[in-house]
């Protein structure tokens, strides 16, 4: 009984040492993919968090997308003030590469 136990102790850990480089190799890469989608994701949530607690930014009427750290805004702000606080704002958040404002207009 001891010997058999044994070996199959030898055969698990065999199993497992032989099987952690790949298993370590597709974890990572999934935990980078899920870690890009995840920083886009959060860095949206916070710029828009960010536009909506500030008295001075319509954030309600600004539209975040961001894809790869670049954060897109869009839609209408009623002064060009805003729009580039919106912006400045918007580029302070860690993570932000670059910010992409084309489509936010200043309606005065």
């Amino acid at each position: 009984m001891k010997i058999s136990t044994r070996k199959y102790a030898g055969l698990v850990v065999l199993t497992a040492l032989l099987g952690m480089p790949l298993t370590h190799a597709v974890a990572n890469e999934t935990v980078t993919e899920a870690q890009e989608v995840i920083s886009d994701s959060w860095i949206t949530s916070k710029v828009k968090s960010v536009f909506l607690s500030n008295k001075n930014i319509s954030g309600l009427i600004i539209n975040v997308e961001t894809v790869d750290g670049v954060v897109a805004l869009t839609g209408e702000v009623p002064t060009a003030v805003e729009r580039d606080l919106a912006i400045a704002k918007a580029k302070e958040i860690k993570g932000v590469k670059g910010v992409a404002a084309d489509g936010l207009k200043a309606s005065h």
